[in-house]
């Protein structure tokens, strides 16, 4: 299992085309500081019928599209 998994099942289940979520956000969604890592880890989540759109490091923000 993904130490994002608990994040791509809370971005699956959004209804809308676009989701902003800050650094700090994520890190209480997944349990643990977002790391250098979540890059590598970002592409499990077109399995979910989602992309990483953007990452904000000036912002500390990731944007999440839908895909489907």
């Amino acid at each position: 299992m993904s130490k994002y998994q608990a994040l791509w099942e809370y971005v699956r289940e959004k209804e809308c085309k676009s989701l902003k979520l800050t650094f700090d956000e994520i890190s209480d969604i997944v349990g643990i500081p977002l790391d250098h890592s979540f890059l590598n880890y970002k592409k499990e989540l077109t399995e979910y019928g989602w992309q990483v759109g953007k990452i904000s490091m000036k912002e500390q923000t990731v944007i999440f599209e839908k895909t489907d």
